[in-house]
């Protein structure tokens, strides 16, 4: 999840980044404040080329529902036959579609420890990775130099700072 602030232009990321994967689809959400004024960001990349590009924002949101949204935004520039990989820095969004997405559908969206956060940004993402069964969800690092995850991070936080 991306909390840090940047101030670099998304084509400043290009040149200054070259390392991490260069295919896949790669999503980042921001928020200044938490609740506040965020944005999403998802970016299409084969070899190192791009694809496809979606952002949005909301004028106060929270950090979760940004890389949800993100993450909503990625699956669906893919088509449902794609085996493409999409990267998120948001552990708790790549393991609610992992791993607990699944059992809270089988318990009528209810989970144990109470209710479930951005309940329709969950369903939503979970409908479109079922319906994407050779997509892979993974983490990645957060601001570690991976060109595509800085590049949106750069997107998030310019797409959220129009307000």
């Amino acid at each position: 999840m991306s909390q840090r602030v940047t101030t670099a232009d998304p084509r400043q990321i290009l040149e200054r980044y070259h390392g991490g994967p260069d295919t896949g689809v790669f999503t980042d959400g921001s928020c200044t404040g938490n609740p506040g004024p965020g944005g999403w960001a998802a970016v299409w990349v084969i070899a190192g080329e791009i694809i496809k590009t979606d952002t949005g924002a909301s004028k106060h949101t929270t950090n979760n529902r940004m890389e949800l949204e993100a993450l909503i935004a990625g699956l669906k520039m893919l088509p449902l036959e794609s085996n493409h990989t999409l990267y998120s820095d948001s552990n708790l969004c790549v393991q609610t579609a992992n791993n607990w997405a699944k059992n809270w559908k089988k318990r009528g969206w209810k989970r144990k420890g109470g209710a479930i956060a951005n309940l329709e940004l969950v369903k939503e993402l979970y409908d479109l990775y079922e319906a994407r069964p050779s997509v892979k969800i993974t983490w990645i690092r957060a601001h570690d130099g991976s060109r595509w995850n800085e590049y949106v991070d750069a997107l998030a936080f310019q797409a959220g700072s129009g307000f």
